[in-house]
């Protein structure tokens, strides 16, 4: 069992001891046209962004003539031509590869097919993201596997069990991985988000990397995932919530993309801690804690009362307010003026 698990992507490490990784995925937000790509690229990287994660299709190896009647809840037209119609060819995916990476960001991008995962590894990846549809494909999961590489692994529309299978496919070939939870639905209501299933997956897998790739509308999911655990968080980017595409509406544009990387960052840097009294706030103790004070003149024999002591502020240099009901009673050995701070050694047999 792996102590705090981590994924190494082209040396971006993630894990629970790193600042959270934000994929921003251009996905098929491009239609098709590697320079409307280009330009998404250029958006993404002015906005921070550390990897872009492109969708490599392969659409004869990927579908069968049935996708031809099946459309998408979130389209108009059926799957195979959406695809058909995004889909770049090896030679601009080389493009796009080559592209992303002059810029100082990282490519990686989701298989569909076996032939897809081949182009992929001909292209030389440092890592492969796992779509959902294909975390219970486990032919596909272990031919990516063989390869060797990183594996981030979506699980959408899967339960713990399908998870499982897939993940003792990765660690019988030694992979490092993440599995991210994921509701596939476009756009995702908050209620389905379930914040309660990424935490099932922490929990079931202490050797995974734990994410989340939402589907939402905005970027509060991520931001709860963060607060929770999660290490990496993938959404959908577009320069422009104008263009149009199936995932247009659950992306997000560079404003968004720039406050989820520096907004994760503040959350990840909230996380952990105990419920004490940090030494930073001693400058704040000093004025706000109470001491325990005389509200009358006490003589020295005198036995202390509440009519003669109370707590008030600050607390420097005094008796703690917490110790007034054991003071109570006892006698003091020193003449004490009123609205005078008690020191310890005016009370008999009393200490702290």
């Amino acid at each position: 069992m792996s102590k705090n698990p981590k994924i190494n992507i082209s040396g971006r490490i993630a894990g629970e001891n790193h600042l959270p990784l934000v994929i921003a995925e251009i996905g098929i937000n491009h239609g098709g046209n590697l320079q409307t790509a280009f330009k998404l690229v250029d958006a993404a990287v002015l906005a921070g962004a550390e990897i872009i994660k492109h969708q490599t299709h392969v659409v004869e190896d990927e579908m069968s003539s049935a996708a031809k009647s099946v459309v998408p809840g979130n389209a108009k037209t059926s799957i195979y031509e959406i695809i058909d119609r995004c889909a770049l060819s090896e030679k601009g995916e080389k493009k796009l590869k080559k592209y992303i990476e002059s810029k100082g960001s990282i490519f990686i991008s989701t298989p569909f097919s076996r032939a897809a995962a081949d182009r992929l590894e001909r292209m030389g990846v440092c890592a492969y993201k796992i779509g959902s549809g294909e975390c219970n494909n486990y032919p596909l999961i272990e031919h990516i596997a063989s390869f060797g590489k990183p594996m981030i692994v979506s699980t959408g529309m899967n339960d713990i069990n399908s998870v499982r299978k897939t993940v003792n496919i990765l660690e019988e070939y030694n992979i490092q991985y993440a599995l991210l939870h994921t509701t596939n639905l476009y756009p995702t209501p908050s209620y389905l988000v379930r914040f309660g299933a990424m935490q099932e997956l922490q929990k079931e897998f202490p050797n995974a990397v734990i994410g989340l790739s939402d589907h939402t509308t905005s970027n509060l999911a991520c931001f709860g995932a963060v607060a929770l655990g999660a290490s990496i968080l993938e959404r959908h980017f577009t320069d422009s919530m104008d263009r149009d595409g199936p995932d247009i509406v659950n992306s997000m544009n560079p404003k968004a993309l720039t406050e989820l990387i520096n907004g994760s960052i503040e959350l990840f840097k909230m996380r952990g801690g105990k419920k004490e009294a940090v030494k930073e706030e001693q400058v704040t103790i000093d004025f706000a804690f109470a001491s325990v004070v005389t509200i009358q003149d006490i003589k020295k024999g005198e036995r202390f009362t509440e009519d003669n002591i109370w707590v008030k502020r600050p607390g420097i240099n005094g008796i703690p307010a917490s110790y007034y009901d054991e003071i109570i009673g006892k006698v003091s050995k020193c003449d004490i003026s009123e609205d005078s701070m008690i020191n310890t050694h005016c009370i008999d047999g009393f200490s702290i």
